[in-house]
């Protein structure tokens, strides 16, 4: 399994590496099957899947995010840094080992949601530093500097309400960083915006994300300004049965 990690690019190990992964989601008798025959991931690489709501992207982002598990696995493995080991993540589920899921994603991954998730009695600055605090880590200016270049350090003792929605997204994405994730995961991050603002916050984003070397998927439905910023679309394709009782779709890439 190491070789497979090396031999994409020798520089860049995989952070994932999946083979043979299928989730099934069943409701009132009518199945959803996400189906990911191959997918690897590059660190440091920053990935799109794009689609339109229903077909599967933010059941692709929680699987990847060890939040939903799969129904089947070939296999599965995460390294989030070249210093690490690799994990068999497929392991780890079959032997429901949830709280080391946990761990690994406490650790490694930050998560932006469609809608921002931040905590409405917190001020921006306790908003962003929350991350930090799950970790145990130290006070430090990290919070502060992630503010300024997001442009919202006048809005750091704010709480969430007073801000636009363009800048509760701002603070999301610093929450995401503030605690140096090896992968940032991002579920249609500026869904609730307007185009222009869309694209400016999207930028941002992925210009923050570049320069610590974060790997980052984003799950999004406008590919025009993404595909600006040169992220990776991965191939998926969605078909129904003729019973229409079962719908699939199947990610490569």
């Amino acid at each position: 399994m190491e070789n497979v990690f090396q031999a994409r690019n020798k520089a860049k190990p995989l952070v994932y590496h999946l083979r043979d992964v299928v989730r099934d989601r069943a409701s009132e008798g009518v199945t959803f099957r996400l189906r990911v025959p191959s997918l690897q991931i590059s660190q440091g690489e920053k990935i799109a899947l794009i689609g339109e709501s229903g077909c599967g992207k933010s059941t692709l982002l929680d699987m990847l995010a060890f939040i939903a598990p799969p129904t089947n696995i070939g296999a599965f493995m995460f390294r989030p840094e070249i210093d690490n080991d690799s994990t068999d993540v497929a392991r780890l589920w079959k032997k429901r080992h949830m709280n080391r899921l946990g761990d690994l994603r406490k650790r490694h991954m930050g998560y932006v949601m469609q809608t921002g998730g931040l905590l409405p009695y917190l001020t921006v600055r306790d908003n962003m530093s929350l991350s930090r605090s799950v970790m145990g880590l130290d006070a430090s200016d990290t919070v502060e500097t992630l503010a300024r270049e997001l442009g919202i350090a006048r809005h750091l003792d704010k709480l969430p309400e007073t801000l636009s929605v363009g800048e509760r997204q701002r603070v999301a994405i610093g929450r995401a960083l503030a605690h140096e994730p090896s992968i940032v995961i991002a579920d249609e991050p500026t869904a609730s915006v307007d185009p222009f603002a869309a694209e400016k916050i999207m930028s941002l984003f992925i210009g923050l994300a570049e320069e610590r070397s974060i790997t980052v998927v984003v799950a999004s439905h406008a590919w025009r300004h993404i595909k600006r910023l040169g992220l990776r679309r991965l191939a998926h394709h969605t078909h129904r049965s003729q019973d229409g009782r079962t719908t699939e779709t199947v990610v490569n890439g």
